[in-house]
């Protein structure tokens, strides 16, 4: 019998498990010992949060990122075909959503070998729930180009996209890029184009807004650092 890839969520930023974590999650995470991890020594740091006795060293790690080749999903894949139960941890988060964790999980439904995600955070989520913009239809665009060009380019894409579905467009960068983000969109898009942008969610120092373009080129918000997630909607 094959084990079961579990979908494991991670904090999203500094603060305590039981906010944002269910109990019994928490307990399924500290009963494996294979982890396919994007950052390894993050994740060796979150299992100790979760229960300061966990057995790191009698635990197995696996680096999973952009990097991975298919052979190394191959060699990954073993213990779950030799029938132990393994989960894929990102950064923050829900894996497989802006991270690599789809790669192992498409893997092993080829392999036959069950995937079962469990409760946890998403920032985007959160995010789209928090910000009064369209709930009812929306699309999570990932990352967005870094190059200025394209970066102006792609905007204009989903803001003109945006507009003709009535559609929140959502998106994210790496955070010590966020002020340069932040900068294009405010060039670029229509200053009646709504733009939410959350901060450091579910930790002490959460910050969610919702307003115009217009509205924020008089804030400049320094987001430098900061793990955000951004949401247009032009009407």
């Amino acid at each position: 019998m094959t084990g079961t890839l579990y979908l494991l969520p991670m904090l999203l930023g500094e603060s305590h498990p039981d906010i944002s974590i269910p109990g019994e999650v928490q307990n399924i995470t500290t009963s494996l010992s294979h982890f396919y991890a994007e950052n390894i020594k993050t994740t060796r740091r979150y299992l100790r949060k979760l229960d300061k006795s966990f057995d790191i060293d009698g635990s197995h790690f696996y680096v999973l990122n952009k990097k991975t080749k298919d052979e190394d999903l191959s060699e990954m894949m073993k213990p779950l075909l030799q029938g132990f139960d393994g989960g894929i941890i990102s950064e923050a988060g829900l894996p497989g959503i802006g991270d690599p964790g789809s790669k192992l999980v498409r893997l092993a439904h080829k392999k036959n070998i069950k995937v079962k995600p469990l409760t946890g955070p998403s920032s985007f989520v959160l995010a789209l729930v928090a910000s009064g913009l369209n709930g009812q239809s929306f699309a999570f665009n990932g990352y967005l180009p870094v190059k200025g060009q394209e970066l102006a380019k792609k905007i204009q894409e989903i803001e003109k996209r945006s507009a003709q579905l009535k559609q929140t467009q959502i998106f994210m960068e790496t955070p010590y890029r966020n002020n340069q983000l932040l900068e294009q969109l405010l060039k670029t898009c229509h200053p009646q184009t709504q733009l939410c942008i959350a901060v450091n969610i579910t930790t002490d120092q959460e910050n969610i807004l919702t307003q115009s373009i217009n509205q924020w080129k008089s804030s400049n918000p320094d987001l430098h650092k900061k793990p955000a997630v951004f949401a247009i909607l032009k009407a």
